[in-house]
Order: structure tokens, then C-alpha cells, then sequence
């Protein structure tokens, strides 16, 4: 079911999200993330988090060449170099913001199928997943920025 998008300044996004339990069924929030996703990829919106579409758990949902669910995620940086980004993102619409992310980061999670699994990303997959882990952790974009300048208005 598509699920509206929480917006900048909604409260709930500004929580932590609690852990999925390794017997917790999230066959819906799995659907409700693509189908909601879907509605959003006309907008080139690749990733969408479980607390952006108000459920407080750690899930994001990543549709790149083909659908994957990062359950509980962890993010190691094997490398110290950052990269600035301009990131822009479906709870704040109309607004890019420059922050700064790992140029690299590695990503263990478990998949939908309860299996333990590492990816490796870099660049601009690197960034997104920093950015999706954020709202797992209660942080935006916005909280992130550079400075006061790195902010601008984009059209949708």
C-alpha cells in the first residue's frame, strides 16, 4: 500500500528507530516501502527508509538495478575520506542540501531472508545509504549541513 511520505519538521523523523526482532514478520512494511518507493521513482527517489513512511523500525528499502531490504543495518567506514554532496530526499521536498559523507562505507545487514550479509559501496551509493541510515538514527539531512550556505530550493 503506498504510504505518504513524512515531511520535514514531522517529529517523528527526528526519533530513533528501534531494531527489528529476528522473529518479526515485515512482510508489510516490505510492501508498503515498495509500493510506496514506486509511486516515488518518477522523482528518481532510489531509497526510502521504514520511519519516513512513520514506522519507527530499522529498515530501508533500496531499489538501484534491482529491490533490496537492509534489515538492521550497521555502517563501517574503511576509509577516513569524505566527499560533499549535494542529497536531496522525498521528506524535504523542493530543498538540496550540501553535507559531507564517506567517499566509502560498508554496509552488514540481514536481508529478507534472515541471512547476515556485507555490501561494499562507494560514491553516490555510499552517500545515499549514510543518508537512508540517518533517518534510522533520527537525523536529517538539514542536521548535517556544512554551513549556513549549503542549502538551495530545487524544483521538483
Amino acid at each position: 500500500m503506498i504510504k505518504p511520505v513524512l515531511i520535514l519538521g514531522n517529529d517523528d523523523l527526528y526519533q530513533k528507530s528501534l531494531p527489528v526482532g529476528s522473529t518479526e514478520d515485515i512482510t508489510n512494511i516490505a510492501a508498503d516501502l515498495q509500493d510506496t518507493l514506486a509511486a516515488c521513482r518518477t522523482q528518481n527517489i532510489m531509497a526510502l527508509t521504514a520511519p519516513q513512511i512513520g514506522i519507527k523500525k530499522r529498515i530501508i528499502y533500496m531499489h538501484i538495478d534491482e529491490p533490496i531490504i537492509f534489515i538492521n543495518p550497521q555502517l563501517v567506514f574503511p576509509m577516513p575520506m569524505l566527499q560533499e554532496v549535494w542529497t536531496k530526499s522525498q521528506s524535504m521536498p523542493g530543498l538540496s542540501v550540501k553535507v559531507r559523507r564517506y567517499e566509502q562505507c560498508n554496509v552488514h545487514f540481514m536481508d529478507i531472508n534472515g541471512q547476515k550479509q556485507i555490501f561494499y559501496l562507494q560514491g553516490e551509493l555510499a552517500s545515499l545509504m549514510q543518508q537512508k541510515y540517518d533517518y534510522l538514527e533520527g537525523i536529517l539531512a538539514t542536521m548535517r549541513t556544512i554551513d549556513s550556505r549549503s542549502f538551495k530550493l530545487i524544483q521538483s
